[in-house]
């Protein structure tokens, strides 16, 4: 299953779907320090840059598109301007799916886009012709010593109804060598690695962060997708469609 990946970051989302056995097609990042990180871990897959100038009849057609398009619109720790703030991207996300026509769409954005802002999501990917079903998944649900809430919506061709977010286990992970994207030691499950480094005094809310990290890797890890998650969804999605 190949993936083009919007508002990219330093590749959360694209990850854990990889993991779950995707293939990243192309990505969409204008961050400079996130397109680094993106040309580092994804050399030979290409940046379309600017969402707000891609020519999508151009580009390459996919099996799935996803993206966490910018949170700040709808975030209650922000003035929560809807459409009227210039950061609002969903429409040119919706553009995305409408030319190219994904089997599946999955986003990623704040819980309290659920309040605003929502509805027109919905009826932009009813109107597109994709049932839409969503949650909000925690990243300790995965393993991980903090909240970390997150809406992901998972969009699909109309008739195919599935229980995504349900109780089911996904299968387990295949063994995997340790590499720049993977460094937990070995034999070390994530919960344990997460809760064995200490807290750093500067911060102390996320587990692992260096007591001297530069503003830009901490506004990346800020706004990145806890890839568990989206190879939990990927897992059973890949599950479901072979």
């Amino acid at each position: 299953m190949r993936v083009g990946s919007l508002f990219s970051g330093i590749g959360g989302l694209d990850l854990g779907l990889e993991r779950a056995g995707m293939t990243v097609a192309w990505q969409s990042e204008i961050n400079p320090y996130a397109c680094r990180v993106l040309a580092k871990h994804w050399p030979d897959v290409k940046n379309l840059g600017d969402i707000t100038t891609i020519d999508w009849k151009d580009v390459e057609r996919v099996d799935l598109i996803c993206g966490g398009y910018p949170c700040q619109p709808f975030s209650t720790s922000g003035h929560r301007r809807g459409s009227d703030d210039v950061r609002h991207l969903w429409p040119r996300f919706r553009d995305a799916i409408r030319i190219l026509r994904p089997r599946y769409v999955l986003a990623e954005n704040v819980a309290g886009h659920l309040s605003l802002g929502f509805d027109q999501v919905l009826a932009d990917l009813a109107e597109l012709g994709f049932d839409v079903e969503w949650s909000t998944v925690s990243a300790c649900s995965m393993g991980a010593p903090h909240m970390r809430d997150r809406l992901y919506i998972l969009a699909h061709a109309q008739g195919d109804r599935w229980d995504w977010f349900g109780d089911q286990a996904p299968p387990p992970p295949p063994e995997r060598e340790g590499g720049p994207l993977d460094r937990k030691p070995e034999g070390q499950g994530a919960s344990t690695y997460w809760t064995a480094i200490p807290e750093p005094p500067a911060f102390g809310v996320a587990h692992g962060l260096q007591g001297r990290m530069d503003r830009d890797r901490l506004r990346a890890l800020g706004n990145a997708v806890v890839p568990a998650v989206a190879e939990h969804i990927g897992r059973r999605l890949m599950a479901v469609s072979t």
